[in-house]
């Protein structure tokens, strides 16, 4: 049960406003720029906890001390829209120390604490950040759990072993423990932070839209029990009280979906390789460029081409991943030059094609790349062969069209810009009622 007696509350807010903001960080001033940023961090450290606890979260190992989530939260001037970036941990930026060193933006939690993060994101973006909210990963559990719960969505099998993720396809009522093994998944389908962040916005969409459709922020008691819950189990910047996030929560309440944007910075190299830090991330120049202006001027995020560039004919799969077998050579020869791994056949035939489009034959769980080959044979049937191999077969049909170039961008695949009406969990999925698996 979320909402906690007005008794109970008043205390809260007293204790909260004159004690429980966290002294490791300076107040900020609000006002500086148009609306309002907030900076909200998870950060990996294992500091305190048992090693029972650490089973039971799935977080075995070494921590880091560094952030591990960093989501940058604007809020528009007239409350009318929000706006949700997350950076990639492994974004390669300088630290705003003084120093000159440049390293991975989750490594400034352990140069200097949240004030040289706070300082390092404002440097790396030129926005300046107004409240700061961080929480570990009990913390993050019972935030979870004190807010009640979260909506988990897949419309695919997810297995991690690293944290401890099994979800099976559908919609999912997860208590923290499960949505903490959600949202730190990164070995699943396509691997790394992009999807993981795609994830973590989708999380955070279900959270407000349900809250807000419970009433957790719908008046100014509501809206206070709420942010004391909150403040439980996360800490502030000396500048952030309870009545602040309150206020914050109520506008965010009047936002329909449409007026919340989530998207991930634009990146430009996936691997960079630096010398005693590792494999990077690097913004897109122009593209991060581009998105800060308009968070800086307090202009939506979504539908801005110079944030993001559409493409003709998106796909989600790199091409180049795709082994692909045809039985025509010029059709063949197309595709190798739209990108494919293509294995010309045309020399075993058959004399007579099938009457028709072009046919894909692939075994099961290749949807994805069976897609992505389709969208470069505008027309093509698809069919699923239990026991198929790794290839994916083109029979091409008497009605053949001219192959299409498509555009493999991971930008646009897992963190193009996108309002929460379109992030939220595919229309129809059947919705379960037990508890996430993983989460118990």
């Amino acid at each position: 049960m979320l909402r906690i007696t007005t008794t109970t509350t008043m205390a809260l807010l007293v204790t909260l406003v004159s004690g429980a903001a966290w002294a490791g960080l300076p107040a900020h001033d609000a006002g500086a720029g148009r609306g309002r940023n907030i900076l909200v961090v998870g950060v990996d450290s294992r500091a305190g906890l048992s090693k029972a606890e650490k089973n039971r979260l799935h977080v075995g190992g070494k921590g880091c001390d560094c952030t591990d989530v960093m989501m940058l939260v604007h809020l528009s001037q007239d409350s009318g829209r929000l706006s949700v970036v997350s950076l990639p941990r492994d974004s390669y930026v300088e630290y705003a120390d003084g120093s000159g060193v440049s390293g991975k933006i989750n490594g400034a939690y352990a140069r200097g604490g949240a004030g040289l993060t706070v300082k390092t994101v404002e440097k790396a973006t030129g926005l300046h950040v107004d409240h700061y909210l961080e929480t570990g990963f009990t913390g993050f559990e019972k935030a979870v759990d004190g807010l009640g719960g979260a909506t988990l969505c897949t419309d695919e099998h997810l297995q991690d072993e690293n944290s401890g993720l099994d979800l099976t396809p559908g919609m999912h009522h997860a208590d923290g423990n499960g949505t903490l093994r959600f949202v730190r998944a990164r070995h699943i389908l396509r691997p790394g932070d992009l999807g993981r962040m795609r994830r973590q916005q989708r999380t955070v969409s279900d959270l407000l839209t349900r809250l807000t459709a419970e009433g957790a922020l719908a008046d100014p008691v509501a809206a206070a029990e709420t942010a004391a819950t909150l403040l439980k189990s996360v800490r502030t910047d000396t500048g952030t009280s309870v009545t602040d996030l309150a206020r914050i929560g109520m506008a965010l309440a009047r936002l329909r979906p449409a007026q919340t944007e989530f998207a991930t910075v634009p990146i430009q190299s996936f691997d960079h390789r630096v010398p005693g830090v590792g494999s990077t991330l690097v913004w897109h120049t122009a593209r991060s460029q581009a998105l800060w202006k308009a968070l800086a001027e307090d202009r939506p995020i979504t539908g801005d081409e110079d944030i993001q560039p559409v493409p003709e004919t998106p796909v989600a799969d790199n091409p180049a991943g795709i082994k692909v077998r045809v039985d025509d050579g010029p059709v063949a020869s197309a595709l190798a030059a739209a990108g494919f791994a293509v294995t010309d056949t045309s020399a075993s035939a058959p004399a007579v094609r099938p009457a028709g489009p072009p046919m894909i034959r692939y075994a099961p769980a290749r949807e994805s790349a069976a897609a992505t080959l389709a969208a470069a044979l505008p027309g093509a049937r698809r069919q699923v062969v239990p026991g198929h191999d790794a290839y994916l077969d083109v029979a091409v049909g008497t009605r053949q069209s001219p192959v299409r170039k498509v555009t493999y961008d991971r930008n646009v695949t897992e963190g193009a810009p996108v309002t929460a009406d379109h992030l939220g969990c595919l229309a129809g999925t059947p919705r379960h009622a037990g508890p996430a698996a993983g989460s118990r």
